[in-house]
């Protein structure tokens, strides 16, 4: 279940990361920088929810 779970996770970070990828071509660095950051977020907090 957990191996499911980290999946979609990493699913879910590949996705949002290609959006920020894309606004960072279309010159809109600061909408970029926030999703990226929103991306970093996705991938640390399950760690701290899962393995307290």
């Amino acid at each position: 279940m957990q191996i499911l779970f980290f999946l979609i996770i990493i699913w879910i970070f590949i996705y949002t990361f290609g959006f920020a990828v894309t606004l960072w071509k279309e010159k809109q660095k600061f909408g970029a920088l926030a999703i990226m950051s929103l991306c970093l977020v996705l991938l640390v907090l399950p760690f701290f929810s899962n393995y307290k």
